[in-house]
């Protein structure tokens, strides 16, 4: 089988670059889209609990047969439970949904600047931490300037900061300053939902060259870059097709093509101003 290549991350904590995603898959097809994600060689899943399958992939999971220590499974805290008390409580029952006794990875899902309670909601984070209920902590969707307030009143400096990111949004600016950090920068969306994306010409030229798919092409780039990428499909050839991605490489002239492709171009909403549940 395939091996991963994983990242370190800034605790030591290891997580693999290629992963799946269970975003807007349906609960009752989730538990056999991980399956066959597992079977096809992945080894990270990432869901939340507003998709509303955690429960599916705990399933998903269980009846696997495949050990907690070869797994690296993520969540997501909803916006409606941010703050200290209400976080911890979501973390329990997310555990319960997902049948686990220890999170690899546990993400807030939008930062709610208007609200102003993610520095509660970290601190509630960072006690999952210390008491070993979770082996790293992150942020989802968070700019550099909620970053900074973060690493100034906070303990724990964020493990990872997954962000719609793609060949149409580059998000240097979040990547450079991430770096910066140690925070390593995951991209959700990284194939722009398809589309466009991949019909651009420069992908499908480079596609056919190499006698890859466009969507490998763009998650070679992503890998390349050094992100932490995680597609979604409930395809099977398509699962399998995103995860064969290890046998070629982009040149620098291509992954810089690819980044040419840059026009602030949100598939999602703006985090500064999102400020939904």
């Amino acid at each position: 089988m395939t091996s991963v290549p994983v990242l370190k991350l800034n605790n030591g904590v290891e997580m693999p670059q290629l992963g799946f995603g269970v975003f807007q898959v349906p609960p009752a097809e989730t538990k056999a889209a991980v399956k066959t994600a597992l079977d096809a060689g992945y080894r990270s899943i990432d869901t939340a609990t507003a998709y509303g399958n955690e429960a599916a992939v705990g399933e998903a999971l269980a009846e696997s047969g495949i050990a907690a220590d070869e797994l690296f499974i993520t969540t997501k805290l909803w916006n409606s439970s941010q703050g200290y008390d209400e976080t911890l409580r979501a973390f329990d029952s997310s555990m319960t949904d997902l049948g686990l006794e220890r999170l690899d990875l546990y993400l807030i899902h939008w930062p709610l600047p208007a609200r102003d309670k993610y520095l509660d909601t970290w601190k509630a984070l960072e006690k999952l931490y210390v008491d070993g209920r979770v082996r790293a902590i992150g942020v989802s969707n968070f700019q550099p300037a909620h970053l900074r307030r973060v690493l100034d009143e906070g303990n724990v400096v964020p493990a990872v900061n997954q962000v719609e990111l793609h060949p149409y949004l580059v998000q240097a600016d979040v990547r450079a300053f991430d770096a910066e950090h140690g925070i390593a920068t995951e991209a959700w969306s990284p194939l722009a939902k398809g589309g466009a994306l991949l019909s651009e010409p420069v992908v499908m030229r480079t596609a056919e060259r190499l006698g890859r798919t466009p969507a490998q092409v763009v998650l070679r780039w992503h890998l390349q870059l050094g992100n932490v990428v995680i597609p979604k499909s409930v395809t099977p050839s398509r699962v399998a097709e995103n995860f064969d991605v290890f046998g070629f490489t982009l040149a620098d002239a291509d992954v810089a093509a690819l980044s040419a492709l840059d026009r602030d171009g949100r598939t999602g909403p703006d985090p500064d101003t999102f400020d939904l549940g």
